[in-house]
């Protein structure tokens, strides 16, 4: 488990770094190098302590050690000149084994500054070499940090989503395991991690001999095209007791030096996006595309051995793409491969990413054994799917591994029926039924079959009750102004516009755009935008990537479909019709054809009242909070003080460290003030200030027992009586971030916020104010409940048009 003392220390580094370093990937570059060149010098002072002499920095190179660079007459530029030649000319020393010149190889120091190196040195002096799981868990935090890689389609997938992926597939101690673009080298720790685990005794002691150990350094290898993920890798592994990890700078889709080489297990999530113009591969694959997730995908199943297994991320255009390379590796997979499909959330991957992704199990023995494929639907992985991924109570992912594990079991007991004793919550569909049309859809909604509901309500297809809306129209034929709506206009899974483009001069639209009338519906055609859902209330012309709808209002209320496109049991059945690579969509004919409800008229009319009852309450409290900000008016005769004057400054020295206070206390700092770095304990409550990054100057009045960051500043000492409350509002009204030094990460420091003058009232008015502003938060809480209230009604009443259980 990463200790605080650890973990504060690599986060300290980086903030000495973001400075002149403001790019993730190359802050963890540089103190990947330096923690290296330390560790090899305490390895020579470990040699020396025994008897034994240097090898890492001796005769020529002893000048590089590391004591060295610490020495207090060299002074700033010495050592900045002494640091940049040792990282340059390291990887030339015969000294060092090969995996050390490979972490060297190409390293540099960008940045010209003295200073900032010899603070960052002193903090990385502090780190001490050590095999333990300590560090390498330490090492892991560091990478965590690593954001999108996007122009390689490459994403850092989340640790428990990667855990959760290896659980799936289940490596065991003898088995050869490759990941073929491994980047940081995650799965194959996990999978290393996932081994240890289950090779113990009653009392937790390791089963694993020495030569499972010695065969396990053998077997883990990974491949990845960039140098410096390799470097990052080999640090990673070499950092979790692997000596002389096999990673290699290897081109998986283009180079044939390894194509003979097979593995028992193969955990990837493979690059999802293709270079302009494709990938020009070799010509052994089965599957010929330039797609690098078809070459990916491909590669994998072909170098599984007989008893071979994976588990692969894959995009969703592999699931539903339309074009030939696609249908042809599906067929691949569900003849001799595929075992399962595990369909993931799309917010899996944010903030870098909304892609909607699956995970394909292959076993290349049981797929013979079997003739029917899993689908498992993930709908909550214990994070929320918004961009900040807070943990909730939500999460499918034990159940999910549960429920697969079973249907695996069943595949091997030759005497059971898999179809019948499968769990109800794997939907288990034939290779007969997959195949049937020669597409080999892998999206599970295509094969649901229709669920019992609770009402009479027949289902119809939409195209019963639907038309399509004027396909297009050209922009010459339009006078005066024109109200045109784009995806970007309505407002994801709410119904409501958030802007408009109106313009006088329709020629200004250069293509030709789908005419909407009052009283149709645009629905969002393009994945990720389904939920984009408005009933418009005028005419004008949208964009070609919405689909207008007209509704028969002899059969159908418009306002209720306008909310039932937008539930999620619509929305499930919209990407089993995506098609697709790039931009995945549904046309109007699939739309057309999937069926919805339809209750007769006067109920549609009751349900739509219902809702509209519900949706007054809505807006009327939604206007309270959004209009709704605190606001102390400042009178004349109030004393003007220095901030300087009235509070002493911290960012977290001094306070209880993490591991000495069991529970669980509101964070503040970190990833904005609810991060997630739990650095310190405040047992009284105070006043938090964001001090660097995307929530720089946002101030809280944090309650009794909570933690505060190094990324936050916090009061150590009171000089004056004042009221938290009535001081923290007169921060936030100060709006510190416009003070904030620019470039690379925005910032603010401890003098920066002394430097501000605020009004002090007497103490008794402070509270005054303060009681009345607690009275009008306090309502606008409510106000929020009763949103969440009503919005809760209005899904009930939509469960109930899709005959749906609820509670």
């Amino acid at each position: 488990m990463l200790d605080s003392e650890t973990k504060h220390r690599i986060d300290t580094a980086r903030n000495i770094l973001v400075g002149k370093v403001p790019d993730p990937k190359s802050q963890v570059e540089q103190i990947t190098v330096a923690l290296i060149y330390k560790f090899m010098d305490d390895m020579d002072a470990e040699a020396e302590s025994l008897g034994g002499k240097r090898k890492f920095f001796a005769g020529d190179y002893s000048k590089y050690g590391w004591g060295n660079l610490l020495s207090v007459g060299l002074g700033g530029h010495g050592t900045l000149a002494l640091y940049s030649e040792a990282i340059d000319k390291i990887p030339e020393n015969p000294g060092i084994p090969a995996l050390f010149r490979d972490i060297f190889k190409n390293a540099y120091l960008p940045y010209r500054d003295p200073e900032t190196l010899r603070a960052f040195l002193k903090v990385i002096n502090e780190f001490r070499y050590d095999h333990s799981e300590r560090l390498g868990d330490a090492f892991e935090y560091l990478l965590s940090i690593l954001g999108s890689q996007g122009d390689a389609g490459q994403f850092r997938t989340p640790r428990h989503i990667i855990d959760f992926l290896v659980e799936l597939v289940n490596p065991q101690k003898g088995d050869v395991i490759l990941d073929p673009a491994c980047g940081t080298a995650g799965f194959l720790i996990s999978a290393y991690k996932h081994i240890q685990k289950n090779n113990v005794d009653k009392k937790g002691n390791s089963t694993l001999t020495p030569d499972d150990k010695g065969r396990m350094v053998k077997n883990f290898i990974g491949y990845d095209i960039s140098p410096d993920m390799v470097r990052l890798s080999l640090v990673n592994m070499y950092l979790h007791g692997f000596v002389e990890p096999h990673i290699y700078e290897y081109d998986t889709l283009t180079s044939l030096d390894r194509w003979n080489e097979q593995s028992d297990v193969i955990l990837a999530n493979p690059p999802f996006m293709s270079p302009k113009g494709g990938i020009i591969p070799h010509n052994r694959f089965s599957v010929q595309s330039k797609r690098s997730e078809v070459l990916f995908v491909d590669y994998i199943a072909e170098h599984l051995s007989n008893k071979g297994r994976a588990g692969i991320i894959v995009p969703e255009g592999i699931i539903f793409q339309s074009q030939t390379a696609y249908k042809q590796l599906r067929k691949m997979l569900v003849d001799d491969y595929l075992i399962a499909v595990v369909s993931l959330p799309a917010g899996v991957f944010n903030p870098y990413s909304g892609v909607k992704t699956s995970i394909l199990v292959l076993d290349k023995a049981l797929a013979k054994k079997s003739d029917s494929i899993a689908f498992f639907k993930v709908e909550n992985d214990g994070y929320g799917l918004g961009a900040q991924r807070k943990p909730i109570d939500k999460n499918d992912l034990p159940a999910t591994l549960q429920a697969f594990t079973a249907f695996r079991q069943s595949i091997e007991d030759v005497t059971q029926d898999h179809l019948t004793s499968a769990p109800s919550t794997a939907q288990i569909v034939t290779k007969e039924k997959i195949s049937a049309n020669g597409d080999y859809n892998l999206s599970g909604e295509r094969y649901r079959e229709g669920v019992a509901t609770l009402s009479s309500w027949p289902f119809v297809k939409a195209g019963d009750v639907f038309q399509k809306g004027v396909d297009t129209v050209n922009p010459a034929t339009l006078t005066g102004p024109v109200n045109y709506i784009g995806l970007e206009h309505i407002s994801q899974g709410t119904g409501k516009i958030v802007g408009s483009t109106i313009t006088n001069n329709p020629l200004e639209i250069k293509s030709l755009k789908n005419v909407f009338k009052a009283g149709n519906i645009l629905y969002g055609k393009l994945r990720p935008n389904l939920n984009k859902v408005w009933l418009s209330d005028s005419d004008g012309i949208c964009s070609t990537d919405i689909l207008v709808v007209e509704v028969d209002e002899s059969v159908a209320s418009p306002l209720l479909y306008s909310y039932v496109l937008r539930t999620p049991r619509f929305n499930d059945k919209v990407m089993g019709q995506l098609k697709g690579a790039q931009l995945p969509r549904i046309g109007w004919s699939s739309f057309a054809d999937i069926e919805i409800p339809l209750p007769p008229l006067d109920i549609q009319h009751q349900l739509v009242a219902e809702i509209e009852s519900y949706q007054k309450v809505i807006d009327g409290a939604r206007a309270v909070v959004e209009n709704y900000e605190p606001r102390i008016d400042v009178k004349p005769e109030w004393e003007m003080v220095g901030l300087g004057d009235i509070v002493r400054l911290s960012s977290g020295r001094g306070l209880t460290q993490v591991e000495m206070i069991p529970g669980e206390y509101p964070v503040y700092g970190g990833n904005g003030m609810n991060g997630t770095h739990h650095e310190y304990f405040l047992e009284n409550p105070n006043v938090a200030i964001g001090r660097v990054g995307a929530y720089c100057g946002v101030v809280h009045v944090t309650p009794s027992k909570s933690w505060v960051s190094d990324n936050a500043l916090y009061i150590s000492e009171l000089k004056r009586e004042i009221n938290l409350r009535y001081l923290a509002q007169l921060l936030c009204q100060l709006n510190l971030n416009q003070f904030a030094k620019v470039g690379g990460q925005p910032s603010i420091s401890q003098t920066t916020v002394y430097e501000r003058t605020i009004s002090v009232a007497p103490i008794e008015i402070q509270q005054s104010i303060v009681s009345e502003i607690e009275a009008e938060q306090s309502l606008v809480n409510a106000n929020k409940e009763l949103i969440e209230r009503m919005e809760k009604k209005i899904e009930g009443v939509l469960k109930r048009v899709w005959g749906e259980q609820t509670t």
